[in-house]
């Protein structure tokens, strides 16, 4: 059998804690018997979303640790190394681990779901795994929980070859954790007004507010499984086609 490859990314940079931990976790898990590459933005890219960089050309360079990093988006890290920069077209594609949620409405903007999201374009599985708590606390529980749904994944894909998972970790010790669940995006309320502030040269300039809190937040969805303990575990896809609304369309028209 051949050796599986597997594709890491994300959009915290390639020198942040939570890919390190993450290949260090599949690395300490599987050893030599996957072969893990790791493509990465050269910074934090966090909120970009699906972004493509196509007003310059990319670089791609070379860590002292053997990770290749990109001057772009997350997006480009996984599309340059799919189409053309590896060797072998990986088995998997992962991402993460997410210094924060990526939960609800927050998909819609998260680099790190991008970057899985483009292994999922590129027809291949992937999976976005996040902390959900700020600062990597219990990082070592999340790469433990990543490299355990990897295992699984790899052992046995059956239904899912063509997945596209979304994984949140609650960021609380591995023995606390209180299984996985199967999860359902849920629903946030409107975003906080921008903050206007004034620069030194005194024009008025905008920082983007927080997110607003939880609506849909009931039993099912993700945000509910990580207040109780739970691994959350959604499956994505790509389609916008609002399908319930096509005939109300097809009427109006």
């Amino acid at each position: 059998m051949a050796v599986p490859h597997i594709l890491i990314s994300n959009d915290d940079g390639y020198s942040a804690p939570g890919i390190l931990a993450l290949h260090g976790a599949l690395l300490e898990r599987f050893g030599n018997t996957v072969h893990l590459e790791v493509m990465a933005p050269e910074q934090d890219r966090s909120g970009v979303s699906n972004a493509l960089t196509l007003d310059r050309p990319l670089t791609v360079r070379t860590a002292a640790n053997g990770f290749r990093y990109v001057n772009g988006t997350p997006t480009d890290c996984v599309h340059v190394a799919v189409t053309g920069l590896l060797k072998t077209r990986p088995d998997l594609v992962v991402s993460g681990i997410n210094n924060g949620a990526n939960m609800g409405d927050d998909t819609i903007y998260s680099g790190t779901v991008a970057a899985a999201m483009e292994g999922f374009q590129c027809g291949l599985p992937a999976i976005a795994f996040s902390l959900a708590g700020k600062g990597y606390a219990h990082l070592d529980s999340a790469a433990r929980v990543a490299a355990e749904i990897v295992e699984r994944f790899l052992n046995n894909s059956l239904g899912l070859e063509h997945a596209l998972l979304n994984v949140n970790i609650p960021p609380i010790p591995y023995d606390d954790l209180q299984g996985y669940e199967c999860t359902r995006l849920g629903k946030r309320h409107h975003a906080e007004p921008v903050i206007p502030v004034q620069n030194p040269k005194g024009d008025t300039v905008y920082w983007i507010g927080p997110p607003g809190g939880a609506k849909d937040a009931g039993p099912g969805t993700d945000f509910y499984a990580i207040t109780q303990g739970k691994v959350s575990v959604s499956c994505l896809k790509a389609d916008l086609t609002h399908v319930e609304q096509m005939k109300v369309l097809a009427a109006w028209l």
